[in-house]
């Protein structure tokens, strides 16, 4: 059933205390070009705030989720360290830097990553269902999953209004990188959705791979997913990304692709069999008599390099009350002449919903390797279900000023990779945790509250 009155929240992760550049993400371009790099983790902070404040501004819902847990003491135990954590940490940097790097990985910021999310006009039970993504490709994300579930579950908390679902087996079968490679097309977002399920290889069967980097998604885990949340085969599409955009360095979709309403902005490079993908999502919207709207980047215009390099389509493509969009892109758009002109010829030229191009500055998350659209989880929900919505998560003048405030008390304005053994540095991210937690009245979320 349509519900005119739903809107779409993009909540944001906000940056943690130990934002680093250990170059963990294997086919993650920028991380491992900034390898080593000396971080600013305030000015990380400080300027997802920022991103988030001016689209509050703007008239946009904007949510807020907080940081991991870095470093990830528990996980240290886990491996055999044992002592103070004074004690582990002196231990794992001498014997085993790179296990440190990884459990003090702040990317948990991302939370494209997060979850999977299936708004209730789309689920035969009428909630919002969500189910936490394994991130078991990579170590050091696969860590996030259960305080993620957690998170998740003490915010949408009422069962009336809410469906939890546990994250797959994390095994590489099922490797799923949340909504990073999922895509809501639909009219208003109260209405009925198609969704678009994008993966990068098939584990059960045989099938085309990229050469040089792993692909993060599996066809099984986008599918299981999809059962989950009850949807059926009329509402899903379900696309392989190109090999060869994995190994030029999009690792998820959302580097390479970006909807919103019934509008997919997508570079040519961006499916294997772009035709197919096309017609099965166009099918499936006009059967709920709403055309789906597409805007192609050819190669010509941006190559495929380009787009990696810049980010482009790691961007937020947002609907205004008017119908018209606005395209947030990170500053090294505008910055990049070429890309610049480009997108502002093909994009805003009168015949689609984009109607405004803005740029955001989001540097320090940039040069690790994520954008505006990496920063935030995308949650669809009608006027019932954000009244049902626990904690102050979301962004108004007054939280974002004490958010500001948090960061500047807290937060270093300068780390090392060298600094992660610092002991000093889990009391200052453990302390600044447990107030975040009161500021955002989110209830003991966290394993260190818990033990």
């Amino acid at each position: 059933m349509s519900d005119v009155t739903a809107g779409e929240i993009n909540f944001d992760g906000l940056v943690g205390p130990t934002h680093n550049y250990s170059g963990l993400a294997h086919g993650n371009l920028a991380s491992g070009r900034h390898e080593g790099m000396i971080s600013n983790p305030r000015e990380a902070a400080l300027q997802g705030l920022a991103k988030m404040k001016a689209l509050h501004d703007d008239g946009f819902l904007q949510g807020v989720l907080p940081p991991q847990q870095r470093p990830d003491l528990a996980a240290l135990r886990q491996l055999g360290f044992d002592g103070s954590p004074a004690q582990m940490l002196g231990r794992v940097a001498r014997d085993a830097p790179a296990l440190l790097r990884a459990v003090c990985s702040a990317a948990g910021m991302w939370t494209a990553n997060a979850a999977t999310i299936t708004p209730s006009a789309d689920a035969p039970d009428g909630r919002v269902h969500f189910t936490p993504a394994n991130l078991q490709s990579s170590f050091h994300r696969s860590l996030e999953t259960l305080t993620t579930g957690r998170v998740l579950a003490s915010i949408f908390r009422d069962e009336h209004y809410f469906a939890h679902h546990p994250a797959l087996p994390s095994t590489p079968a099922f490797s799923d990188e949340g909504a990073a490679n999922h895509t809501r097309l639909c009219g208003e977002y109260g209405a009925s959705g198609v969704h678009l399920y994008v993966y990068g290889r098939r584990a059960f069967e045989q099938g085309p791979e990229p050469k040089h980097f792993r692909a993060r998604q599996t066809l099984e885990a986008s599918q299981a997913i999809a059962r989950q949340h009850g949807l059926k085969e009329q509402q899903c599409v379900f696309a392989q990304q190109h090999p060869d955009a994995i190994d030029a360095g999009v690792f998820h979709n959302d580097v390479i692709a970006v909807g919103n309403g019934p509008v997919l902005l997508y570079h040519e490079c961006a499916f294997l069999d772009e035709d197919a993908v096309l017609s099965g999502v166009r099918d499936r919207m006009d059967v709920l008599g709403e055309p789906l709207r597409t805007i192609r980047i050819p190669r010509e215009a941006i190559s495929l390099e380009t787009a990696v390099n810049t980010y482009l389509f790691n961007s937020q493509l947002l609907s205004r009350p008017d119908g018209s969009m606005t395209l947030i892109v990170p500053s090294e758009c505008e910055e990049d002449p070429e890309v610049w002109q480009a997108i502002s010829a093909l994009i805003l030229e009168g015949h689609n919903p984009v109607s405004e191009l803005r740029a955001h500055d989001v540097k320090q998350s940039m040069q690790n390797g994520g954008g505006p659209a990496c920063l935030r989880l995308r949650v669809v929900l009608n006027e019932r279900e954000r009244a049902a919505l626990q904690g102050r998560v979301l962004l108004d003048d007054t939280l974002y000023n004490e958010l500001v405030g948090w960061v500047e008390r807290h937060y270093r304005d300068r780390l090392t990779i060298g600094d992660l053994a610092d002991p000093s540095l889990v009391d200052e991210s453990l302390t600044a945790l447990d107030e975040l937690t009161g500021i955002m009245a989110l209830g003991s979320v966290y394993p260190f509250q818990q033990s």
